[in-house]
């Protein structure tokens, strides 16, 4: 028996379902078109058997925060969805006014309906408890609408937000099939895991990576970590290298003064557990060339790290038995500034180690580089997946545990 409620718990004939889905995809920062669709499609099996067994679905789901380049409308996610199912999917721009609720009355057995991005609500993204959530217009507005709510957004599960918990204090709650695989396959994977282990973080964020990398050394799940991309970016500025003025403004847009006093203090802790690079490829007259650490500052843009660097990363990497992957080594989407991601993961890939990957870029650039099937585990979360192997409990598993026990 699980802890939580699952599709097996419930009959889903002519029932209204609510179903919360992290379809946060990695866009094209200049067309945002959608680059990768993994996420769309590890829902659905969710979702064609809510479809096979005649419910009506009502997905809710996000893309990007407001203020941020990648905040837009979910209809490009409705249209994606809709080619990979075959089957319409009807799009309403709006979340819980009087033009979504028309739209969920008017529901038939077998259809889906999304409704628009729910971040341009401006209660979602605080952080409350799932009783306090379940006060909030957003699900006042819907839940009576809804006979069921399913979550499958795992990789969001870290987060306690409005439609992630707060639906599950006020209807009958159960996990998606990917978040149920999720759970039981990284809960296995957490109770034995081969060492030694490394741990690769890059990408484009690096305020939330900082606590992350302490608690995985205290508590020994990472013997090594690597960082590429803008954690490494902050790492180094940290120690006092200039960057050059443009990724220095990178590095404003994502991250607060503070955050470099807590590097240096994990630095001084960890300094012999944390790699990075020694080099770097930056984009001059939109061309790759690349540039020693010590000839730092400069005035272009770091995209990628440098062949010396990708070489003294495969060797910290050559004797581990577990290694996670969470963020591209650079800006992969560019194809000069593919080299690092590509080198690093390929090598992950081929090497044998026991090997996850999680977080949307991440995937993405697995999936362009056609590693998938040699990948041990690939995750849909990022933060979420590294909050779990951390053995941290995840607000919303925890919501859809304290659900079952008050609707059972």
């Amino acid at each position: 028996m699980k802890d939580y409620n699952t599709l097996d718990d419930f009959n889903l004939e002519n029932k209204t379902v609510l179903l919360r889905v992290d379809f946060n995809m990695p866009l094209d920062k200049d067309t945002l078109e959608i680059l990768d669709t993994t996420r769309i499609e590890r829902v659905l099996p969710t979702i064609k058997e809510l479809v096979n067994k005649n419910a009506k679905t009502v997905i809710i789901a996000h893309q990007g925060r407001q203020g941020s380049w990648d905040f837009i409308s979910m209809e490009k996610h409705a249209k994606a969805l809709q080619n990979l199912l075959g089957k319409e999917v009807k799009f309403i721009d709006d979340i819980f006014s009087e033009k979504a609720q028309n739209a969920i009355k008017n529901l038939q057995t077998g259809e889906i309906l999304m409704l628009d991005n729910v971040r341009k609500y401006d209660g979602e993204t605080e952080k409350k408890p799932a009783e306090e959530h379940s006060q909030s217009d957003l699900v006042q507005n819907l839940y009576p609408l809804a006979d069921l709510f399913v979550n499958d957004a795992f990789a969001a599960a870290h987060r306690p937000q409005c439609s992630l918990i707060g639906f599950t204090a006020v209807l009958p709650s159960a996990a998606g099939r990917l978040m149920e695989k999720e759970i039981t396959t990284l809960g296995e994977i957490i109770q034995n895991p081969e060492k030694p282990s490394v741990f690769l973080f890059g990408g484009a964020k690096f305020s939330d990576v900082i606590v992350t990398i302490e608690r995985l050394l205290d508590n020994k799940t990472a013997d090594k970590i690597i960082l590429t991309g803008l954690p490494a970016n902050a790492f180094l500025k940290a120690e006092g290298i200039q960057l050059g003025e443009k990724n220095e403004e990178l590095l404003a847009e994502e991250g607060k003064p503070e955050n470099y006093e807590e590097i240096k203090k994990l630095l001084e802790k960890y300094k012999d557990n944390i790699y990075l690079p020694t080099d770097f490829a930056q984009q001059s007259n939109t061309e790759r060339s690349e540039i020693d650490i010590s000839e730092l500052p400069t005035q272009y843009n770091l995209f990628d790290i440098g062949e010396k660097t990708i070489q003294n990363f495969k060797d910290i990497m050559s004797d581990a038995k577990t290694v996670f992957l969470s963020g591209p080594c650079g800006v992969f989407e560019k194809p000069a500034f593919m080299k690092g991601t590509r080198e690093i993961f390929t090598y992950v890939a081929n090497s044998g180690v026991f090997s996850i990957v999680g977080g949307g870029h991440t995937v993405a650039a697995v999936e362009k580089l056609g590693l998938g099937k040699k990948i041990s585990h690939i995750s849909t979360g990022g933060g979420s997946l590294e909050k779990f192997m951390m053995g941290e409990k995840l607000p919303v598993i925890e919501a859809l545990k304290a659900a079952k026990n008050r609707f059972s």
